[in-house]
């Protein structure tokens, strides 16, 4: 029997693209700055500095899928040298347009042009959500690729088991968007089979009207891997 979700998976990327390039102005006025959650994201972010700041060297760290910018900006603020990367050319040029002095570029997890071993860390918040499970262990070898020896990860993405959704709506615009949503338990084997080591992980339950809790993971590779 033909998978229905095929088709769907294989040109996930630029429906991705063109689904956040539709409503980049929209989702940038509802999240203009800040992380919206509270303090515990605002906690594992400031963690995830401390161990960057604290490694040897200095080396810069990528904002996968930057939105609007504003975690990057939260990071530069807290002495990180951060640059976003993001696969919608609206959504940067937003990005740009709020954050004039920082940088961001158009681009795609799936395969980052970055150069190997050169990026202190990596923070992905609610951006691997978009990524087929067939998918996500490419992903996350790019990420092993890209991280320095000791470089550190944090992945923040809703809880649930093994639930996809597709929307073809939001703000009122048409879109194609897929949602993939995984437990913590998921999430922390494609980190170990990717090369990963886990750090520390979180969850934090459903807040009001929330559908879906929320989970963070803070992985590194470790040092001498190639």
């Amino acid at each position: 029997m033909t998978d229905p979700n095929a088709d769907l998976a294989a040109d996930f990327i630029e429906a991705t693209r063109s689904s956040y390039d539709t409503i980049a102005p929209a989702y940038s006025a509802e999240h203009p700055d800040g992380l919206g959650d509270g303090p515990l994201e605002s906690a594992l972010l400031n963690a995830f500095a401390d161990l960057v700041r604290t490694a040897p060297g200095t080396a810069p760290v990528a904002d996968v899928g930057s939105g609007p910018g504003y975690v990057t900006a939260r990071l530069n603020a807290l002495g990180i040298p951060a640059y976003g990367i993001d696969i919608s050319p609206h959504m940067v040029a937003l990005a740009r347009e709020a954050h004039p002095r920082l940088r961001f570029e158009v681009g795609s997890m799936t395969a980052l042009d970055v150069p190997d071993g050169t990026l202190g860390g990596i923070i992905a918040l609610y951006s691997t959500i978009h990524i087929p499970d067939a998918d996500l262990p490419g992903v996350f070898a790019e990420f092993h690729r890209v991280l320095r020896p000791g470089g550190y990860l944090l992945l923040a993405f809703q809880a649930s088991e093994g639930e996809h959704i597709h929307m073809t709506e939001r703000y009122g615009l048409d879109i194609s968007l897929d949602y993939y949503f995984r437990t913590p338990a998921q999430v922390a084997t494609f980190l170990t089979d990717a090369g990963l080591n886990l750090y520390a992980q979180a969850r934090r339950e459903r807040q009001g009207e929330q559908k879906w809790g929320r989970a963070f993971a803070l992985a590194h590779k470790p040092s001498g891997s190639a």
